[in-house]
């Protein structure tokens, strides 16, 4: 096997155990693969013993894969240990290039997002650690007491529990019931009791994405822009993980804003309140949406 070939497969190894979510688009880009590589090298990975998880449009290789077990037994951290390395690790000087380098080691593997919530209220930590399993171990869960605002009633719910949403304060869902995928409030659940079913619907399992702007959805929309200096200055200003998404127009004063997004209220606030100094390239669906905005503004000003 060419050392090449050899160093890709890690690499993508690497990817599919971080603790991160990658679908198969950013795979590609990220490791320059097309996906037939990426499918091939998933197959690969299968035929040697791998646990190779697809949830939704995200691929991982689970880490109770035999291989794995194997060789992390000797340098393995249950969740307690980690938790515990990690407040060590806190307590050292931020100019620690070892503590850093430590840190990120571990924020890669353990979700101390959950774990450091384990000293909050009592019975809430414990609904978000069998949350936290249930989501590793692939099984379904019973919400019992679940308060429901929407609906206005409180009653118990048998989902598969797959994604934590809203700094752990929210978690995703297939209910079984309903055959949807919801968002639940932790606080507004009784009680989760973990079942030894493991999930059956997981084809259903819908990833949700989160925008710029911070509207979330189960789908993106491609947006093209093109800012003036005082579009892009402010957007840069307001939204700083914005600067991946631009880049120069062949005139030097003025930038492309290319970017997908749950919804167009976030970035149509921003569109209509700069008008003057941003074209609209694309999509027509979103030229369409400012236009009914713009014909309701009339409207009430007129």
């Amino acid at each position: 096997m060419e050392l090449g070939t050899f160093e890709r497969q890690l690499r993508l190894m690497v990817l599919l155990t971080q603790n991160r979510e990658y679908d198969l688009d950013e795979l590609c880009v990220r490791l320059d693969m097309s996906r037939r590589t990426v499918y091939r090298y998933l197959e690969l990975f299968r035929d040697i013993g791998f646990e190779v998880v697809k949830q939704g449009q995200i691929y991982r290789l689970d880490k109770s894969s035999p291989f794995f077990r194997e060789i992390t037994q000797l340098v393995h951290f249950t969740e307690d240990e980690a938790l515990t390395l990690r407040h060590v690790l806190d307590s050292l000087s931020d100019t620690s290039v070892q503590a850093r380098r430590l840190r990120q080691k571990l924020e890669r593997i353990y979700d101390f997002g959950i774990l450091n919530r384990i000293d909050s209220d009592e019975n809430q930590a414990e609904n978000l650690q069998m949350l936290y399993e249930a989501i590793k171990q692939h099984r379904q869960v019973v919400l019992e007491q679940y308060s429901s605002a929407s609906s206005n009633r409180t009653d118990d719910r048998l989902v598969e529990p797959y994604l934590f949403l809203n700094n752990n304060n929210e978690v995703r869902c297939y209910e079984v019931r309903s055959g949807k995928n919801k968002t639940f409030k932790v606080a507004r659940i009784g009680h989760v009791r973990l079942l030894d079913l493991l999930w059956d619907h997981e084809e259903h399992h819908t990833r949700l994405f989160t925008d710029l702007f911070h509207f979330s959805g189960e789908q993106l929309y491609p947006v093209r822009l093109r800012l003036g200096r005082l579009a892009y200055n402010l957007m840069k200003e307001e939204y700083p993980a914005s600067e991946r998404y631009l880049k120069p127009d062949a005139d030097s004063d003025h930038w492309i804003l290319e970017i997908r997004v749950c919804n167009y209220r976030g970035i149509g606030r921003f569109v209509l309140g700069l008008f003057e100094d941003i074209e609209v390239l694309e999509s027509d669906d979103f030229r369409l949406y400012l236009q009914e905005k713009i014909q309701v503004l009339t409207k009430k000003f007129d």
